[in-house]
């Protein structure tokens, strides 16, 4: 099981992220972009992840992802369900998720530990 502490702290070390609290809900973004929000009662995380693979990486973890209800499905999301998700693959989602909205050079720079200088 995950906490939204423990996503806090894994989203809040990621460079140009903010947390903001939106209509009761959490939310971890770059700029004006979402890359991480939870459910009003934080039960559920959703996170970015590319349409042409989202349905392959729920169908290969159906216990533990799925997708959003069918208004949301034009957006780039999946959803997780915190009681099911282990601290590993939470970290995982999350770092990706934010590979999506950050510049290439600022991921890259990230992932060899080197800081961000814009």
């Amino acid at each position: 099981m995950v906490t939204v502490q423990q996503v806090r702290t894994v989203a809040l070390g990621l460079p140009r992220t903010t947390e903001h609290l939106i209509h009761d809900r959490v939310k971890f973004r770059v700029g004006a972009i979402v890359y991480v929000a939870f459910s009003r009662d934080e039960t559920v995380m959703g996170f970015g992840f590319p349409k042409v693979e989202r349905q392959a990486l729920v169908d290969s973890e159906p216990r533990i992802l799925h997708l959003p209800d069918a208004s949301n499905m034009r957006f780039q999301w999946v959803q997780a369900w915190l009681s099911e998700l282990d601290p590993a693959r939470m970290e995982e989602l999350v770092v990706d998720a934010w590979r999506m909205v950050v510049p290439k050079r600022v991921a890259a720079a990230y992932v060899a530990g080197l800081p961000d200088r814009q």
